[in-house]
């Protein structure tokens, strides 16, 4: 059997006796960081029997193949991350896809998880929710993506870097508006545990200085009374993305859809603006 095992994200007394049970049982432990496995197994006061191998971004692909070979062989592989659950922004799906079409038994340990754990003390309505991992790191995909979400009216969850935090605050502030609410939640559970909360524009100001631990941002969804944006502004979307090697066509598709205007006005509009 295949069993996905939720790691602390902090403190590890939030470890379950499950867990405590299944890592000292297992016959194959897939851990993305080795030394970090080892030092919980300390803290938790259990010891490892099984064999530990590394399984993490770079080597995924290749000790997947590995991994579903000990599992036809009847072994139980426990994958197991850094912190919450593997599969979320971290390996376990490559893994779980194969054993899924090879017909084996998969299931998972349940436990901690930044993106409930921000989403649940960020304030923001969590009725309905959107996961929407870490922002793309270039400037450009991340406008497009974000523009993409700016219709969007679901809470948004995402992961980031510390160092790129407050470009990511200022390209959602643009995309989203200064003052759509949102809450930045670092080192949860930790020692140092902080939730900012506030405008996005306030946010950015203050990522301005050294931010540093595990982020997760949660950002409340588009209002039915948040005005959308003006038609100057999607031209302006349009003009950016075209700069940045987007067709005209499917520059205006994905803006007016992510605004929720008709095609057709954009269309007219951005063919109306002179070229600068």
């Amino acid at each position: 059997m295949l069993v996905l095992a939720a790691a602390p994200i902090g403190q590890p007394k939030d470890a379950s006796p499950r867990l405590r049970e299944v890592l000292a049982a297992a016959d194959v432990i897939a851990a993305e960081d080795t030394r970090r496995l080892r030092r919980l197994a300390a803290d938790l006061e259990i010891v490892i029997g099984g064999r530990v191998v590394s399984y993490y971004d770079a080597n995924e692909s290749a000790r997947a193949a590995e991994l579903l070979e000990a599992l036809r062989e009847g072994r139980t592989v426990v994958v197991i991350t850094d912190a919450g659950m593997p599969g979320v922004s971290d390996p376990g799906y490559r893994l779980t896809r194969l054993a899924v079409e090879a017909g084996l038994p998969v299931t998972a340990l349940p436990g901690p998880s930044a993106v409930t754990t921000a989403l649940a003390v960020s304030g923001l309505p969590s009725d309905r929710f959107c996961f929407e991992g870490f922002p793309p790191r270039k400037q450009g995909e991340r406008a497009r993506r974000l523009a993409a979400l700016a219709a969007e009216e679901r809470t948004m969850v995402f992961f980031e870097a510390p160092h790129r935090l407050h470009a990511t605050l200022e390209a959602m502030a643009e995309a989203f508006g200064a003052q759509r609410p949102a809450a930045v939640c670092r080192e949860l559970t930790k020692t140092y545990e902080e939730v900012r909360r506030g405008g996005l524009g306030e946010l950015a100001e203050w990522a301005a200085g050294e931010v540093r631990g595990e982020i997760t941002l949660v950002v409340a969804g588009r209002t039915a009374g948040e005005a959308a944006p003006g038609i100057e502004e999607l031209v302006e979307e349009v003009a950016r993305r075209e700069s940045a090697g987007v067709p005209r066509k499917q520059a205006i598709t994905e803006v007016a859809r992510s605004a929720g205007v008709p095609k057709r006005d954009l269309y007219n509009a951005v063919h109306a603006t002179p070229s600068p």
